[in-house]
């Protein structure tokens, strides 16, 4: 029984590990790079506010800075009223707690800055009437954060922990985060069952360090230590530590 149970134990740290590994030998996380001299500029993907009038809501999500993008992203929300010329970005910034500042901001800004040098993802694209509708809710959800002043990068409360809050309280997003989200399962209002980040199921959680979820978008996930395994057979999607999402339907 003891050498059954070493196996799977085993077994668990080599696919835990493997991700991290193969995403850390890929050549695609860059190191040692200098903060201050990052790409910070646009990339693009975010409609321009001068010829799009509809309200636009969108999620983002990039590697995180330096070797955390070996095993996390840092993801953001952005939104944009009707007619307006600029883009509202809600985020958490860790770094703002080492001066006593609120990590919650929410401010306008470039939607869709590259993440200090990676090209983030788009999560959540919402148009017109819909995003109209979230936005509001959005703002609600923002300023109810618990966490306004506390951030702590593993296992929560973190940038993560915040997008997933928001996600459970704005059932139209249908969030459906990657396993790379790091935090994401660490529950905000110090429960130990909640809604999903995507609102369609609920999670068990214990401080973000083990827990089930089980939900439409998201499938069956495990998070084990803030490592997240997860399997839709439904929508065909694998979620893999360190490699994030595998979606088969894209």
């Amino acid at each position: 029984m003891l050498e059954k149970r070493l196996k799977l134990i085993g077994l668990l740290f080599i696919l835990s590990i493997s991700g991290p590994v193969l995403i850390a030998c890929s050549g695609t996380i860059k190191f040692n790079q200098d903060w201050r001299t990052a790409d910070r500029s646009s990339t693009g993907i975010a409609p321009d506010p001068l010829t799009e009038k509809q309200a636009v809501v969108q999620v983002y999500a990039a590697r995180a800075f330096n070797w955390r993008g070996i095993f996390a992203v840092h993801t953001w929300i952005v939104t944009k009223e009707k007619e307006a010329l600029m883009y509202q970005v809600h985020q958490v910034l860790g770094w703002r707690s080492w001066d006593q500042l609120p990590v919650v901001m929410s401010e306008p800004d470039i939607p869709d800055r590259s993440w200090y040098g990676y090209t983030p993802d788009v999560l959540v694209d919402l148009r017109g009437m819909e995003a109209e509708q979230a936005i509001t809710s959005i703002y609600s959800a923002v300023a109810e954060y618990n966490y306004q002043y506390r951030y702590v990068i593993w296992p929560g409360p973190n940038s993560n922990s915040f997008v997933a809050e928001i996600g459970r309280q704005v059932p139209s997003l249908k969030l459906d985060l990657p396993a790379t989200a790091i935090g994401k399962d660490f529950l905000t209002k110090s429960k130990i069952v909640d809604r999903a980040p995507s609102a369609t199921g609920y999670q068990f959680s214990l401080f973000g360090l083990f827990g089930l979820t089980l939900a439409k978008e998201e499938g069956i996930e495990i998070n084990l230590l803030g490592l997240n395994f997860g399997l839709n057979p439904f929508k065909i999607k694998l979620k893999i530590p360190g490699i994030g999402t595998l979606d088969w339907q894209k």
